[in-house]
């Protein structure tokens, strides 16, 4: 009988059980950043060099989302800052981080999707690295962050 706790008593010689740490979850948050980074760089270089060079992209005819050449590059060098603002911050563990993350992924895949007859086969990889980028956030969870990086429960 002096074994036994009431129910608002937790027993102190009992650790608390750790969070399962999934090898799979963790190497994919490592996987997003580091793809998250070099389409930022990528996305960051792309819009100074058309910032620079109005020649950079070619007019297409009949597109409804042909933008000026230089907007183009605004938004491109913004959405890079954007990005690699948003890997980084996937190491603080923070669920903010994750979502964050995810939507940066989302419109990065979109602004790539309505960019395509610029270049059809590049924005074609950064779709399919963005889809694997906000599944591997998606699957990562809160436990696995605590465990890794100390964030708080």
């Amino acid at each position: 009988m002096a074994d036994q706790v009431s129910r608002g008593q937790a027993r102190s010689d009992v650790p608390e059980p750790q969070p399962r740490v999934n090898p799979v979850a963790v190497g994919g948050v490592v996987f997003a950043v580091c793809v998250l980074g070099i389409i930022g760089t990528f996305h960051a270089i792309a819009g100074l060099s058309t910032v620079l060079s109005d020649n950079y992209y070619q007019s297409q005819n009949e597109y409804p989302f042909d933008f000026n050449p230089n907007v183009r590059g605004w938004i491109q060098m913004i959405s890079g800052v954007v990005v690699l603002a948003a890997a980084f911050s996937l190491f603080s563990g923070r669920t903010w981080a994750r979502a964050v993350g995810i939507t940066v992924a989302g419109l990065s895949a979109m602004e790539n999707f309505f960019f395509t007859p610029y270049h059809p086969v590049w924005s074609a990889i950064i779709i399919g690295l963005d889809v694997l980028v906000i599944w591997a956030l998606a699957v990562y969870g809160h436990p696995q962050a605590h465990k890794v990086y100390g964030a708080p429960l």
